[in-house]
């Protein structure tokens, strides 16, 4: 083997490696947001103290990637499709570690829901929206290790539904806290959860565009999804 190809081999290992930290990354990530959504929903305060516990393990994550990839460029140098391998890679690493964040912030809201005593008929929304949420995060994530610009797309047409279901629980809520002021701590609380919601799916978005930047080298940040396949 050439010194050539060695080095070429080498870098394959590498980035294979850091790929499948990222998709364990990942898969901790929608542990995390499950878990936080189950608490919230059946207003268990342990297990809300636990996703707010494993958050260490996300940002910890997060660290060791960061390190892998800095170590990659440094050693390797990687120029054209392979750099913008392992800039997609830190920027997925980095939205990881905020999904984690707001799964932390849904965790939090459940305790407070838990403690104030929220009604069944304030959960009208948000379970749903946490369904659709949960189904980009992993299909973003299929994208990413497929490298599928075609489901990275249609990931993406997901997000005008999420916002819906974001538009729809901000209305449900409206109504409960004028209908009854006992209700205001615990709709406001439960805002703010589907609020977390929303910016997840939005970073589930995010890795989509991440994918499509490597495969077609195309910054389609500030493109409508509907247009996306004429500029690719």
């Amino acid at each position: 083997m050439s010194k050539g190809q060695h080095i070429s081999h080498k870098f394959d290992e590498e980035v294979e490696e850091v790929t499948s930290s990222v998709l364990n990354m990942g898969g901790l990530v929608v542990q995390q947001v499950e878990l936080a959504i189950k608490a919230l929903l059946t207003s268990d305060e342990a297990l809300a103290q636990k996703v707010i516990d494993d958050d260490v393990k996300v940002n910890t994550f997060d660290v060791e990637i960061d390190e892998m990839c800095n170590r990659i460029i440094v050693m390797r140098q990687p120029t054209a499709t392979d750099l913008r391998l392992i800039m997609a890679i830190i920027k997925t690493t980095t939205d990881l570690e905020r999904m984690g964040d707001e799964a932390k912030r849904i965790a939090r809201q459940a305790i407070d829901v838990s403690k104030r005593g929220a009604l069944p008929e304030q959960f009208d929304s948000i379970e749903q929206m946490s369904i659709r949420v949960i189904e980009m995060l992993n299909r973003s994530l299929d994208t990413f290790a497929r490298k599928d610009v075609e489901e990275s797309i249609e990931v993406m047409r997901l997000d005008h539904k999420v916002d819906k279901d974001y538009e729809n629980l901000v209305r449900q809520q409206i109504t409960h806290m004028m209908e009854d002021p006992k209700k205001i701590p615990v709709s406001i609380d439960l805002l703010w959860a589907s609020r977390a919601l929303e910016r997840i799916g939005d970073r589930a978005c995010n890795i989509c565009e991440y994918v499509i930047y490597l495969v077609k080298g195309k910054d389609v940040r500030h493109i409508e999804v509907k247009e996306l396949k004429d500029h690719l």
